[in-house]
C-alpha cells in the first residue's frame, strides 16, 4: 500500500471494473500517478485474450496455419507451441496431449468438439473468394458458401484436426475502424 498525502491508504491496482477516483501529486515535484481506491474486484472482466487449439500433429497444423492460411507466427512461438496475433485475441496451437495434461483431462475424444472458430468477411463475394482459395490448396470444405438461416452468408472448412472454421458475411455485425466486430 502506498501512503498518499499522509491522509489515506491507497493501492495502485490493475482492475478494469473499478472507477478512477483520484490523481495524486507524488511529492510536489510535478510527477503524478493515477491512484485508484482499493475496491474488491469480484468478477471476471469481459475479455477474451487467448484461444488455444490442442492439435494431434503440431508440425502439420503449423504448416496449415503458416503456409496454407498464410498467418505469421509470433516471436513468442516455441518448438511445440505457436502463437498468432489476431485482431485483439491471440490464437495458439499446442500438442493435444500436452494441452489435455495441463487441463487435467483425457486427450482422447472424437466427433464434434463443440466449438467453431469464425472469420467474418466484408461481403458474400469475399466469402466465395476465401473458400475458392482454400479449396485450391486442398483444404477440406465442410459446407459450401450459401445463404444462412440467420440472414447472412457462410461456409465452413476444417483444419488438419477437423476444427471447424466458419467464413461468414454477417450484415448485422459491422466492423469498427480497427477491423473488429462491433456488436453495440
Amino acid at each position: 500500500m502506498g501512503l498518499c498525502n499522509d491522509q489515506c491508504n491507497f493501492d495502485i491496482i490493475h482492475c478494469h471494473s473499478i472507477i478512477l477516483r483520484d490523481f495524486v501529486d507524488l511529492g510536489g515535484n510535478g510527477v503524478c500517478a493515477i491512484i485508484r481506491r482499493k475496491e474488491k474486484c469480484n468478477k471476471m472482466n469481459q475479455y477474451l485474450h487467448l484461444i488455444t487449439l490442442g492439435v494431434r500433429d503440431f508440425k502439420k497444423s503449423y504448416e496449415f496455419y503458416t503456409k496454407t492460411l498464410g498467418w505469421k507466427p509470433s516471436s513468442a512461438s516455441q518448438d511445440d507451441v505457436a502463437f498468432f496475433q489476431t485482431s485483439g485475441v491471440v490464437f495458439a496451437i499446442y500438442p493435444r496431449e500436452k494441452l489435455a495434461e495441463d487441463a487435467l483431462v483425457s486427450s482422447e475424444g472424437s466427433g464434434f468438439s463443440g466449438i467453431t472458430l469464425a472469420y467474418n468477411a466484408h461481403s458474400e463475394s469475399e466469402v466465395d473468394e476465401i473458400i475458392k482459395d482454400l479449396k485450391s490448396k486442398g483444404v477440406k470444405i465442410v459446407k459450401e458458401p450459401q445463404k444462412a438461416f440467420w440472414g447472412g452468408y457462410s461456409s465452413y472448412f476444417a483444419d488438419p484436426d477437423d476444427y471447424r472454421w466458419e467464413v461468414a458475411f454477417n450484415p448485422f455485425f459491422p466492423f469498427d475502424e480497427n477491423g473488429n466486430l462491433k456488436l453495440d
